[in-house]
């Protein structure tokens, strides 16, 4: 008995210890994410300085599913290895606090530049809805690659596409949606992930068939496959990675 309670203490001790270890790592992790910058503090930061400094157009899907677009900043100044944003309401996106912290690591990586002594600003100039969740991580990776490396991105093209840690680019929504809002803001080539340059559309069609003395009817979806920028002036191109993109976006 005494062998039994000694076994279970121990296991009590064991469990506390390796909780409180990972509790400590998630809260490590939480620290990492942007942090949010007042007005006051923005503009102290960026008046005073010329900042090395990049944008891109991102195109993005609202809530009643209508394409939108917006613009994309970021600027690098000398400091703590920091990401900083004054987008209001990027503390509650996970996804996309995740998105740009991928983005960071990528575009070390991809540039072989360690910005450990400097601090990376994401501003964002429209509906900051539009960066919401995932799609934007292709997006932010190449314009801070860009910010690293003093060049500036073409505003005839946009991308979208999730961020994967080694450089490739992952499937996201809402396609001709993002297309046909790129094109309307201007852009000329459109980059989407692999295997999404085209889509489905789906035209309603009634059938009726008579039966006895009855006329039964019933409504059938058909699809029909399209490229994603059917009817519209712009270019839909796939990328497997950021890699591929960049030659897209960089004048020569």
């Amino acid at each position: 008995m005494k062998k039994k309670i000694t076994i279970l203490i121990i296991g009590l001790i064991l469990g506390t210890y390796i909780g409180g270890y990972f509790s400590s790592e998630t809260v490590h992790i939480i620290t990492e994410r942007p942090i949010i910058l007042s007005e006051d503090i923005y503009t102290e930061l960026t008046d005073s300085k010329i900042l090395p400094m990049a944008s891109i157009k991102v195109a993005g899907v609202d809530n009643e599913g209508n394409g939108v677009a917006t613009v994309l900043t970021v600027q690098s100044v000398r400091g703590e290895g920091r990401v900083l944003t004054n987008i209001d309401k990027l503390l509650f996106w996970t996804d996309t606090q995740n998105s740009i912290r991928t983005a960071k690591q990528v575009a070390e990586e991809v540039t072989g530049i360690e910005v450990s002594g400097y601090d990376l600003i994401y501003s964002i100039h429209a509906d900051a809805a539009v960066i919401e969740g995932p799609s934007a991580g292709a997006a932010l990776t190449a314009v801070t690659i860009a910010v690293l490396e003093g060049k500036q991105i073409r505003d005839d093209v946009m991308i979208t596409g999730t961020i994967n840690h080694d450089g490739t680019i992952g499937p996201v929504g809402g396609i001709a949606e993002k297309a046909k809002a790129a094109e309307e803001i201007g852009a000329k080539t459109f980059l989407v992930p692999v295997g999404q340059s085209k889509t489905v559309q789906y035209e309603e069609k009634e059938h009726c068939e008579q039966i006895g003395l009855s006329q039964i009817c019933t409504t059938e979806r058909i699809p029909h496959e399209e490229n994603a920028g059917e009817g519209l002036d712009i270019e839909v191109i796939e990328v497997g990675n950021i890699k591929d993109a960049l030659q897209y976006f960089f004048e020569e």
